[in-house]
């Protein structure tokens, strides 16, 4: 949701510059994820939306739920979340810090999805070729899908590489069918 994007992204932005200003970049990722899942309960969903609750409440019970695992700032972002009506944003909040963390720690996430396991000698391999295609630190995390043939697809950011046999069978009988 567009609107959802452009009202959390200016808190997105402080949380952000808090955060490297503190120079507790992964300590906020680790809150943010503990609030958004927290949040993102299904019974701690209707305790947010009930109408009877002032903002005050709202914030103190999801304070509450995720115990210990907050800074007093971050506790102070659910307050100000709930003064100005913004719980809801919680999710694209965290999506847009991570944005931002992984563009400041230059780390680019890559999905690979399989029909075999990679090798360990693998995921190296491609680490270094990703590494060395988009100049960032690549983290790699890979999954199986047993409906592949063959090959792999490749996500990185907004790019997606299509390696499968599928996938090649589909580009040729394409380049075929335009001669």
């Amino acid at each position: 949701m567009a609107e959802l994007a452009t009202l959390a992204r200016p808190y997105a932005k402080a949380v952000f510059d808090l955060a490297k200003s503190e120079q507790a970049l992964d300590r906020w990722s680790r809150m943010l994820a503990i609030i958004t899942q927290v949040a993102g309960e299904e019974k701690v969903r209707q305790l947010l939306d009930a109408p009877n609750l002032s903002a005050e409440q709202k914030a103190e019970r999801l304070i509450e739920l995720c115990g210990e695992a907050l800074s007093d700032r971050a506790k102070a972002l659910i307050h100000l979340l709930a003064r100005n009506k913004r719980l809801n944003a919680l999710g694209e909040i965290q999506e847009q810090f991570e944005a931002r963390k992984a563009e400041a720690e230059r780390v680019l996430e890559v999905e690979v999805i399989s029909a075999y396991e990679l090798s360990e000698a693998q995921s190296n391999a491609l680490r270094e070729a990703l590494q060395r295609k988009f100049e960032r630190e690549i983290s790699l995390t890979g999954r199986t899908d047993p409906h592949l043939m063959g090959g792999a697809i490749i996500r990185a950011g907004d790019t997606v590489i299509d390696g499968t046999v599928r996938g090649r069978l589909d580009k040729l009988a394409e380049a075929m069918q335009r001669t």
